[in-house]
């Protein structure tokens, strides 16, 4: 019996030795052979079958690309237990989408795909082929219901991420039939040599760029902007630990991708119509433009005003009539032009024939003879980060994140523009007084940083001080910027900086936090020399004017249409023909009516205040002679 177990034992090295040296390893001694007889007995192990199914896409990773912080939940289990059927959900967008599959791993990649079907428009079902199981699957493993978004935590709860792939590459993977076409433009428009058109399932979408490859990705960012809701906005991303400060009324201050490149197209496209004929003064850096909105439908909005320029009147050139555009910034110009349509619009009130064109309706419940209608939006566009505060920053250098100095002097300080030239400079720690004297003797003449102005538009409304005296205060709904867009610096400058110090604004004044966004096509660096000219044109002008800078005057010597010398002419008419006003005189001075208007000059006193209790400096005045003009008999 025991040579029998021998010679067993004999015969199995000698097949294993065998088997070894088929292998291409060294015969070895009998006592190694017998220790790595396991290690060669045993077949090589299978690979699972898992492993063998062919994944066309992980429905599950590409959710969780687009959707961060995603949460699987299992709903049920049914079925014998050789064989379950899972149930499993996940939320996404607030809606609830359902998978089935004899794992959970399988069930959850229906899920995912079932929630892909609903926001993205595949041309074919190729790309979300389910994954079969096959061999043999631990139905009750919880390997896989980890939540892999947990290892891409977002910094703020409930808000969306940049994809961390580019836009081409996940434009590819999302859609099958994806072609791009380029074609050179001219670098007159906006500054781009480039124009890069992407067709998927019949649709077109344009970016441009000063290179062919930031023209495609411009394209793809509006591809998917539009198609699935995906934005590589630099306002979906808060930096770790320092997240945008949320508005309480609500989720984000982002404006949607969509909307905002229709905002900057929408103002392009004016920009180029009304050029026409005058193409001598199409050259600009800065150009901007309002847009109006009804219900959010951005499918009627329409331009209010364009406009363009980068400099201020020469202080030689100052009005006591009030005759000449102190400012010619592009921004406060389209400001100045939405004005001019503000009073057209309550024009159509004077008349009961055309009081239903209007966008203003009588205000029976308030203080304010008329308000907008419900539904009345206006968005800024301007194509660089405004002048000032918000445009503080090195776009190259990654300051992101917590800020080492937020104490420091040049964070949120009010500036002022340089007479005659471009840029800022902090004011002076004076009483904010300018003199008429001082400045034709030789003193700058100083305008405050249209960051600076933006910011108070935010507290006392857009509407100005005479029209405080007949309509409720209008804000701005958002501000879209087509460069240097840097959500922490631009949040600051608009109205971050004195959120925390504002305070005894009477109502309805308050501190408007306005949705911000940057197009898809953002504009490059423009090095060349500013003009001494800017153009403008509101809805309604059959013409564009185009302004001397410099002087403040149209560049045939006239008077501008936007001066304060013409408004106070139109606020006149409005307060002897504007039914339901309680006063019909106007009796004094241009600067006198304007002080007249309590509430509006005490939230302007209040923020001057915030920006002193916030040590940020003084508001600078014009010299008070500028506005001691009166009506034309």
């Amino acid at each position: 019996m025991l040579n029998s177990a021998n010679n067993n034992f004999v015969q199995h090295t000698v097949s294993v030795s065998t088997e070894g040296n088929m292998n291409g390893y060294n015969r070895k001694s009998p006592q190694k052979r017998r220790y790595d007889m396991p290690k060669y007995a045993v077949p090589p192990k299978k690979k699972s079958g898992k492993e063998r199914v062919p994944q066309p896409k992980n429905t599950v990773a590409m959710l969780n690309e687009l959707r961060h912080g995603l949460i699987y939940k299992l709903e049920s289990q049914t079925g014998p237990v050789h064989a379950p059927l899972f149930t499993i959900s996940v939320e996404v967008d607030g809606q609830k989408y359902m998978g089935q599959g004899r794992s959970k791993k399988v069930a959850r990649i229906e899920a995912a795909a079932t929630a892909l079907r609903s926001f993205i428009q595949f041309k074919d079902g190729a790309v979300l082929s389910p994954l079969k199981p096959a061999g043999n699957l631990d139905f009750t493993s919880d390997e896989h219901l980890e939540n892999d978004a947990n290892k891409n935590a977002i910094a703020v709860d409930g808000q969306k991420k940049v994809p961390d792939k580019g836009p081409v590459m996940l434009l590819y993977e999302l859609f099958n039939d994806v072609n791009f076409e380029c074609m050179n433009i001219d670098g007159a428009q906006n500054n781009c040599r480039f124009k890069m058109t992407v067709t998927i399932n019949d649709k077109k979408f344009d970016g441009t760029g000063p290179s062919k490859k930031l023209a495609k990705n411009a394209a793809a960012k509006a591809a998917l902007a539009s198609l699935c809701n995906i934005s590589y906005s630099p306002m979906m991303a808060p930096q770790k630990n320092a997240p945008l400060p949320i508005d309480d009324k609500s989720s984000s201050m982002e404006l949607p991708q969509i909307h905002a490149d229709t905002i900057g197209r929408l103002v392009l496209e004016k920009f180029m119509e009304v050029i026409k004929g005058q193409e001598a003064y199409s050259r600009r850096k800065v150009l901007a433009g309002i847009v109006m909105t009804e219900n959010m439908n951005f499918c009627e909005a329409k331009v209010i005003s364009v406009s363009t320029g980068t400099k201020c009147v020469s202080g030689e050139h100052m009005s006591v009539n009030g005759a000449v555009l102190n400012d010619s910034h592009a921004e406060i110009v389209s400001r100045r032009c939405l004005l001019k349509y503000l009073y057209a619009q309550l024009d159509h009130q004077c008349n009961q024939a055309t009081a239903y064109q209007s966008i203003f309706v009588r205000n029976t419940d308030g203080q304010y003879p008329y308000k907008l209608k419900s539904g009345v939006h206006f968005h800024l566009y301007i194509n660089t980060a405004p002048c000032g505060d918000a445009r503080i920053f090195s776009p190259h250098e990654n300051d992101t994140g917590v800020d080492k100095h937020p104490n420091r002097k040049a964070r949120g300080q009010l500036r002022t523009k340089i007479e005659s030239g471009e840029g800022t400079i902090p004011v002076k720690s004076s009483d904010g007084i300018q003199t008429w004297d001082g400045v034709l003797q030789g003193q700058r003449l100083l305008t405050m940083s249209c960051s600076d102005k933006i910011a108070r538009w935010n507290i006392v409304g857009i509407q100005g001080s005479l029209l405080s005296s007949i309509i409720e205060p209008v804000y701005l709904h958002s501000i879209v910027l087509g460069s240097l867009l840097h959500p922490e610096h631009m949040y600051r400058a608009v109205c971050g900086r004195i959120e925390k110090s504002i305070q005894g604004l009477p109502p309805p004044y308050h501190l408007n936090k306005p949705r911000l966004a940057l197009v898809t096509s953002a504009e490059p660096r423009n090095q060349a020399k500013a003009p001494n000219f800017g153009i403008n044109w509101t809805i309604g002008d059959t013409e564009l004017e185009v302004v001397n800078s410099l002087t403040g005057r149209t560049i045939g010597g006239q008077v501008s249409r936007i001066t304060k010398q013409a408004f106070f002419e139109k606020f006149g008419f409005l307060m002897k023909n504007l039914p339901g006003m309680p006063s019909r005189k106007v009796n004094k001075d241009y600067g006198e009516t304007k002080a007249d208007v309590k509430d509006y000059q005490t939230a302007k006193q209040e923020l001057f205040s915030a920006f002193k209790r916030e040590d940020l400096g003084s508001w600078l005045k014009k010299p008070i002679e500028q506005d001691q003009f009166g009506l034309a008999e």
